[in-house]
């Protein structure tokens, strides 16, 4: 088929049922819904359906079998892996019209969604029935379930409550094949088989499309309070974190730079938590339910000042300077957007990081001197960004090029640790050259298997992952 015939079906497909999808071709609508935050590869989509059923996602997934046309889901767009970019004439799956809570369950605090829900529009959801949606991230004010589930999106709570996948009661999905499948029906215990859940999360789109979720939702943590300090080396990011684990349940730690929160002040709206400067700042954030808790929080702060690992220090007095504590570390993605950072989202076991850190700044510091590297990252879990900023002076394409020889540098030393090269933002165009570095031939095989049996005519989301 080609393009005109490709729409006019589609259009056909989407005005049937009570809720009519849409098919967008406009230039601007092509672009907008053919990529995601990648930068690297330009998106060339044939057209832009926005489903409004599940029914309507079979249906597109039958015509693709049917006249071999490839699919590509597109949810909130902030992916880094490229793994929603439409680059090659495929028809992107927009989500953004099946955006609705469907059910609620107090006694079971679950939540039923279709995947278009914004993260934050669970979040508030939540809020307002006297419950908590943990799973949270600088872009959940863009980022949809669908997306989150299909990447096991992390975030910064990670350290007290897991991925994505610790999160999903049931899902609702269209597979490759065409076919719905209800998975897990939403119960807490079901041992029957192979948990067919936990294929499609973290998938990529690529087995099928998630249409649904049962979320399942938790209690309002209590005073959370944020703790800001200035580390004296990187290896004390261990040592304080070790320290305050003894005694309190973090609910959060995260890391940045120098250079990294540089940035942030310099892009307005935030300031210094205190005048001494630290080449490395650590944010804690945990309940304060008591006093005592906070008696412990000063003990242990000023414990780590007496063994020099820390040189300066701020807590939290209320809500709203919690809030401002944690546009230090929110807004660095923000800061830095102008530069074309080129972005990497790797891990490591967690007592490895300052080591595994070190040997990667090393290796780019000495290769690429010219080049400004911001680090920071969600370090209670491992998980670090490493973001290579471009020079003024240089053309988009060289560094690009030049980065595609730093991450062959960074993930031999990924492999060397038994890190992943991909931490929560999926493998998708980006890293697909390299998921050797964290996975066995055999498993690679194992996972070509599985996405047979799914999709065997690869119509989704095809040339992500694997080729």
């Amino acid at each position: 088929m080609n393009s005109e015939q490709i729409v006019a079906s589609l259009k056909a497909l989407m005005e049937t049922g009570q809720t009519p999808g849409k098919v967008l071709t406009d230039a601007a609508d092509l672009e907008n819904y053919g990529k995601d935050w990648t930068k690297i590869y330009p998106p060339k989509p044939v057209a832009i359906v926005l489903p409004k059923t599940t029914e309507q996602v079979q249906a597109l997934v039958h015509f693709a079998n049917d006249n071999q046309v490839a699919l590509v889901p597109s949810g909130g767009r902030t992916g880094l892996s490229a793994g929603a970019v439409a680059a090659n004439g495929e028809v992107v799956v927009a989500f953004d019209n099946m955006n609705q809570i469907l059910d609620f369950s107090a006694s079971d605090r679950t939540v039923r969604c279709q995947a278009g829900v914004v993260t934050e529009q669970l979040q508030n959801f939540a809020e307002e029935n006297g419950l908590y949606y943990p799973v949270d991230f600088a872009s959940a004010g863009s980022s949809q379930l669908g997306g989150n589930l299909s990447t096991n999106a992390g975030g910064i709570k990670v350290i007290r409550y897991g991925m994505s996948r610790d999160w999903v009661a049931g899902l609702k999905v269209v597979t490759g094949k065409g076919d719905i499948l209800d998975l897990n029906k939403d119960l807490e215990k079901n041992n029957t088989g192979y948990d067919l859940r936990h294929l499609f999360i973290g998938a990529e789109g690529t087995l099928g499309f998630i249409t649904e979720a049962t979320m399942k939702l938790s209690r309002t943590p209590d005073n959370l309070t944020v703790l800001v300090l200035g580390l004296n080396d990187l290896t004390n990011t261990m040592d304080v974190l070790q320290t305050f684990q003894k005694q309190i349940d973090l609910t959060a730690y995260e890391f940045f730079s120098h250079q990294a929160m540089g940035h942030v002040l310099a892009h307005g709206q935030v300031q210094a938590p205190f005048e001494t400067e630290a080449p490395y700042y650590a944010l804690l954030e945990f309940e304060a339910v008591s006093d005592q808790v906070m008696d412990d929080a000063m003990t242990l702060f000023e414990q780590c000042v007496e063994n020099g690992w820390v040189l300066d220090g701020v807590i939290s007095q209320s809500e709203t300077q919690a809030r401002n504590l944690w546009q230090l570390r929110e807004r660095i993605s923000e800061s830095i957007a102008p530069r074309t950072p080129y972005k990497n989202d790797i891990s490591v076991v967690v007592s490895r990081v300052p080591g595994f850190l070190q040997e990667i700044d090393a290796v780019v510091t000495e290769h690429y001197p010219d080049f400004e590297i911001i680090w920071f990252g969600h370090i209670g879990d491992g998980n670090l960004h490493l973001n290579i900023l471009k020079p003024e002076d240089m053309a988009k394409e060289d560094f690009f090029e030049k980065c595609q020889q730093v991450n062959k540098w960074v993930f031999e030393i990924v492999e060397r640790y038994q890190g992943s090269v991909s931490a929560e933002h999926g493998v998708g165009m980006t890293k697909k050259a390299y998921l050797e570095y964290t996975r066995s031939a055999a498993e690679i095989a194992y996972l070509r298997g599985i996405k047979q049996v799914f999709d065997p005519n690869r119509v989704m989301n095809p040339g992500k992952i694997f080729d």
